[in-house]
């Protein structure tokens, strides 16, 4: 009887063995014969799933992004208040640094060899920036894109920081810092809360 093949779940799991290949070779260096001999599949077999390179990476970075969020959110639920969330987001950033580190230079390589509107403009990047806004937005109960963004913005900074090695960034205390900051703004802008649970308790 011959095997029958989750194709779905075989293509999932080819991308997921993708990211120490991204990170240690970059992606305009590794070739798609490389990335079939590291996934030990045969050149044919990985184009029959992913047409180019740059599909796969699309791919990959989509899949990633959904297991990041699950991940994110399975360890950050069940704060109570802004200041607490932001607290945890600082110790998960500090316990996952150095793959976060390893996926902004990923995507850092990506992007020098792309035109950056092409990018920002595919399907694939505006579901990611829709999906991270509003994992923001729910964890922290606000409900303004801009500053959902801007915090992002933030922490992308950050981790830029550690990856060029400056050792006097802390995620743990610029998370607090910034913690402080947003209840004070959102105290005063009221009208930007989702909820107010996040906010009580706070002094």
């Amino acid at each position: 009887m011959p095997k029958i093949v989750d194709h779905e779940q075989y293509r999932r799991e080819m991308l997921s063995k993708c990211f120490d290949l991204f990170a240690d070779k970059g992606y305009a260096a590794v070739t798609m014969r490389e990335i079939a001999q590291g996934l030990e599949v045969s050149t044919g077999t990985l184009y029959h799933y992913f047409p180019s390179k740059k599909a796969l990476f699309e791919q990959f970075v989509e899949e990633l992004n959904q297991q990041e969020m699950s991940m994110a959110i399975a360890e950050l639920e069940g704060t109570e208040t802004l200041q607490a969330a932001m607290e945890a987001l600082g110790r998960y950033l500090s316990k996952n640094e150095d793959y976060y580190i390893k996926l902004t230079y990923i995507l850092v390589d990506f992007s020098q060899h792309q035109d950056s509107k092409e990018m920002w403009s595919s399907a694939m990047f505006k579901r990611i920036d829709q999906r991270c806004r509003q994992a923001m937005k729910d964890f922290l109960g606000i409900q303004d894109d801009a500053l959902a963004s801007f915090i992002l913005c933030l922490i992308d900074g950050l981790i830029l920081e550690r990856l060029w090695g400056n050792e006097k960034i802390s995620f743990a205390e610029q998370c607090t810092l910034l913690g402080k900051m947003l209840t004070a703004y959102l105290q005063e802008n009221p009208a930007k809360k989702l909820y107010e649970n996040k906010l009580n308790n706070f002094t």
